[in-house]
């Protein structure tokens, strides 16, 4: 069952009055995609509920597509640390893993010094497993991505941060909540999400069974599957491995969509 987003405030609510969101494509909410071309994402969803509830609530968002963890920790870390939040979200690492080499060593330090940095900086460090479909393409770096997710809890227990299980819930493991390219959510994932968050942060439920996997519905035949392999693999895998192999990211040269912590205002 959902409740309306704009009900009184709960006399329980969390008391946050800011949110500072870092990462890369998941945070930046590809693919939720709005009318204008934009992207919104399980963030801007969150941040709008936390602004329901508190007057003058303010947000920014740091996360730009094909950040890898490096990058995370050179560009958006000390920024977001010097805003002083309320609630920070650090999701990042995933992209190094589907790298052809990765040093996870380095992954898990700088996924460490980031932590490190944010963790004093906020009131509430919100850290996350990354939800994973399955998939042929994704199952040979399943390993790296445990290892990665095995470092976030550790971490987590360290520094007193909140960890939101999106890797062991059943629901995002659908492929229906994925967008065509595979890799990243659609508008219902990026809501179940949101709502994972908001629950781990203490609010009450909208939707207590955002875990619960969807209706099955008929599979499609195998001949309309094969089209749709062939499209994935020509306008996104192929791009993709070729970004990897020259070391291109989608984010090169792009700014965050939010970057100062203003008060929140929706997006058209």
């Amino acid at each position: 069952m959902q409740t309306n987003p704009t009900s009184p405030i709960s006399p329980t609510s969390p008391p946050y009055t800011s949110l500072v969101a870092v990462g890369d494509s998941f945070t930046e909410g590809m693919s939720d995609l709005l009318p204008d071309g934009s992207y919104r994402g399980w963030a801007d969803v969150l941040a709008a509920r936390m602004a329901a509830r508190t007057p003058g609530f303010r947000y920014a968002n740091l996360a730009v597509r094909g950040k890898l963890i490096g990058q995370i920790v050179d560009e958006q870390v000390e920024v977001a640390a010097a805003m002083r939040a309320d609630v920070v979200t650090l999701v990042g690492g995933l992209n190094d893993t589907l790298r052809p080499k990765c040093d996870m060593v380095r992954v898990r330090d700088l996924l460490t010094e980031a932590v490190e940095r944010l963790a004093p900086s906020c009131e509430r460090l919100v850290l996350m497993r990354s939800p994973g479909r399955q998939g042929p393409v994704l199952e040979r770096f399943r390993p790296r991505m445990e290892q990665l997710f095995a470092h976030v809890d550790e971490l987590a227990a360290k520094h007193d941060a909140l960890v939101v299980d999106l890797y062991g819930a059943p629901a995002l493991a659908d492929p229906r909540l994925w967008d065509v390219d595979r890799l990243h959510l659609t508008a219902e994932g990026h809501r179940r999400v949101a709502e994972a968050v908001w629950q781990t942060l203490g609010y009450e439920p909208q939707d207590a069974e955002w875990h619960v996997p969807m209706a099955a519905t008929a599979p499609p035949d195998w001949v309309t599957r094969r089209i749709a392999d062939v499209r994935f693999a020509r306008r996104h895998l192929l791009p993709w491995i070729g970004r990897r192999l020259t070391g291109r990211s989608s984010g090169d040269g792009r700014p965050p969509k939010r970057p100062e912590l203003l008060p929140y205002e929706a997006r058209a």
